[in-house]
């Protein structure tokens, strides 16, 4: 039988009855404090919620019984270059990734810098598909400085990266916004690496799950389909900084997401849907981080430049415990 860990429990009820006065204090984890109230539907008692949020923490064994992991069936690993590179350093780490031996049951994704998509693409072993770091919100146009999602199939994208922290935080795009892009890149048969995740004091104000699930709603609201739709939860205060969520509090984001996708969207679509996570993910965590459950890959930043390092990431999909 699966363990209620403090954190859920802490979740599950306002009161110290719920955790017995020999039990250690349940730690804030980040998730929720226990001490808000949650809008629990009166229908269901206390231990039915209870037996709700072991079968979540038990795992995809118990709870996602349609598949093992996505439509593919496989781990993901996603490289965001994001601004960095030049054409020197761009042919060095093509050369690297072209030599690197890379698990074969792994759908393995990197997204360059526009400017050097062509190149990449006209180099880089079809083994690795590649995606765009962005794309504009509709058809092309007088739109200055925008890349269209035309375009970018055009030179031989795949895919898209939608709703990452920075053009959330620093550029200033809106959850609306963010989710009318990833329709339309879909309309287009263009796929969409869609994340998610919180700031740093929104994880200490309890707030990490209704941050989430409203990045989530904005997605669900307009995505036409799931079978190209890749989620990736990135807590906001991991990307860039060497703090990693722990392996139990990326498993307890990525549970919950996979709940509300199930209650909001459907079953099926919540045991399909791979759930990646990203922030600070590197050769040493990795192998601890693809173990847990619910994990279904990663989407790395920095260490995705370096190319040995990126093939071990890929390669921790060997850590991931599959049930028969």
């Amino acid at each position: 039988m699966a363990v209620v860990s403090t954190s859920i429990v802490s979740q599950l009820s306002g009161s110290k009855s719920a955790i017995s006065s020999s039990s250690p204090p349940p730690q804030f984890s980040g998730l929720r404090r226990s001490s808000l109230n949650l809008k629990l539907d009166q229908s269901h008692s206390f231990f039915q919620l209870v037996h709700s949020h072991l079968c979540l923490s038990a795992g995809r064994s118990a709870c996602r019984g349609v598949v093992t992991m996505g439509a593919s069936g496989k781990f993901f690993v996603g490289g965001n270059w994001k601004c960095n590179g030049t054409k020197d350093s761009i042919s060095k780490l093509v050369a690297d990734l072209n030599s690197a031996k890379m698990e074969a049951d792994v759908d393995v994704v990197v997204a360059p810098p526009f400017v050097y998509i062509d190149q990449v693409k006209n180099s880089l072993t079809d083994r690795i598909e590649i995606s765009a770091q962005n794309s504009w919100v509709g058809k092309g146009g007088a739109f200055t400085g925008e890349i269209s999602v035309e375009q970018l199939k055009d030179i031989g994208c795949k895919w898209v990266v939608l709703g990452h922290s920075e053009r959330r935080h620093v550029i200033g795009e809106d959850d609306q916004f963010i989710g009318n892009k990833a329709a339309y890149a879909l309309s287009q048969d263009l796929k969409v690496i869609a994340c998610i995740g919180e700031k740093l004091e929104e994880r200490e104000a309890g707030k990490t799950f209704d941050v989430c699930f409203q990045q989530m709603k904005a997605f669900a609201g307009n995505v036409p389909r799931w079978d190209d739709v890749v989620i990736a939860y990135e807590p906001v205060w991991a990307i860039g900084t060497g703090k990693v969520a722990t392996p139990q509090q990326a498993q307890e984001v990525h549970v919950a997401v996979r709940d509300w996708l199930k209650k909001n969207v459907s079953e099926e679509v919540a045991s399909k849907t791979r759930i990646i996570y990203g922030g600070s993910v590197n050769g040493s965590n990795c192998a601890e981080l693809a173990k847990q459950d619910d994990i279904d890959g990663f989407l790395v930043g920095g260490a995705s430049l370096k190319g040995p390092e990126f093939a071990t990431i890929v390669n921790s999909a060997t850590s991931k415990k599959v049930s028969p």
